[in-house]
């Protein structure tokens, strides 16, 4: 018999107010309801540890439904992590990366790409976010050259930093560039799932089907707790998948609760009804702010992010009510993120102090 274990409820006392509302990021929303109940279910007994149990197994044949028959699911700890094992698998200690200046594992991954998978990474400048052929070319040169890192990978970001979404016809026209130039492509797919809400695709049509090899996939900015996974869509394109996740740190030995976040969001469409939640609440907060004085939208919300450009003054005020991030400090732009649990309430009363703050009616 097990043990007696003591009785903990009700013995944690709540750290914050479950009331509290927030455009700073979709990584602030809490977990949804069906990732925590299939926690749960994963929680009794044993199960063998490091991936070798029933729900990996069995999200390695959801994934195979949503990304294509040939491709593989590598469960990980985080979106870093998912970056970093995905250039690892794909590029060697002399090749360099292609992606914009403002893609995350240029600007936000504490130089862990550089460190860990040891790829250079070379920056180039966008205008919206994403990335073209014409903007690729200047850096795919001197191949062969001893002196100079190889740019052997691109890596784009869907959808992008910016809240752009790249349609399927730019990421075929650029994914095609980028094999015609020898090079293996890997995507950032933090916000995969919004970006294929916005365009009404399924996931592969904006992965496998452009011919990307490797996609960093998010689950946590989309209702999961701690849940990412580097999903392999060409096996030909990368070496050791397994050996590079283990080297790198990012395979976990409870992996079963790992695997059954991921499970639970891309069975029965979980994942789409909360990107589509996320994205409609994205649009219509913009809908609720473009007629602010003194509120000036830089762009229309294409999937779940929302910037605009507020006074300087006005900023901090708005923050201590609904906490968000300033994007640029040189032009006063800030973004809003919408999540899967972003309310009608909490759009409105955003607005509402907006216009306190402002000082502005309709």
């Amino acid at each position: 018999m097990p043990p007696e274990t003591a009785d903990l409820t009700g013995s944690f006392a709540q750290l914050h107010d479950p009331g509290a509302r927030g455009f700073a990021s979709d990584n602030a929303a809490g977990v949804h309801s069906r990732v925590l109940e299939a926690i749960v279910a994963a929680n009794g007994g044993h199960q063998v540890a490091y991936g070798a149990d029933a729900y990996t197994s069995a999200l390695a044949g959801v994934v195979r439904e949503q990304f294509g028959e040939r491709a593989q699911a590598y469960p990980v700890f985080n979106g870093t992590g998912a970056n970093v094992v995905s250039l690892d698998m794909l590029a060697s200690r002399w090749d360099a990366v292609v992606c914009t200046r403002a893609a995350h594992i240029n600007v936000d991954e504490c130089g862990a790409p550089e460190k860990i998978a040891g790829a250079k990474l070379i920056p180039v400048d966008s205008p919206d976010g994403k990335l073209t052929p014409e903007l690729v070319e200047p850096m795919a040169w001197g191949y062969g050259d001893e002196h100079h890192a190889q740019p052997t990978v691109l890596s784009l970001t869907q959808a992008t930093e910016w809240g752009t979404v790249y349609s399927v016809d730019e990421l075929t026209r650029l994914v095609s560039y980028a094999k015609d130039e020898g090079m293996r492509v890997h995507m950032d797919g933090a916000r995969l799932s919004n970006a294929a809400a916005a365009l009404g695709v399924p996931l592969r049509a904006i992965t496998t089907d452009v011919g990307v090899d490797v996609v960093s996939y998010g689950g946590t900015k989309n209702g999961a707790l701690s849940a990412e996974a580097v999903i392999v869509l060409n096996p030909e394109a990368v070496s050791r998948p397994a050996f590079v996740r283990k080297l790198d740190g990012q395979l976990t030995s409870k992996m079963r609760f790992t695997s059954v976040q991921l499970l639970a969001l891309l069975t029965d469409d979980l994942w789409l009804a909360n990107a589509r939640h996320a994205n409609a609440m994205a649009r219509a907060l913009a809908d609720a702010v473009r007629d602010i004085d003194g509120v000036v939208l830089s762009r229309e919300p294409e999937a779940n992010a929302v910037f605009a450009v507020l006074p300087r003054e006005v900023t901090p005020r708005v923050q201590a009510r609904y906490p968000f991030y300033v994007w640029d400090e040189a032009t006063g732009e800030v973004r809003w993120m919408c999540s899967f649990d972003t309310t009608t309430d909490d759009v409105s009363g955003l607005a509402a102090a907006l216009r306190e703050e402002l000082g502005s009616r309709r």
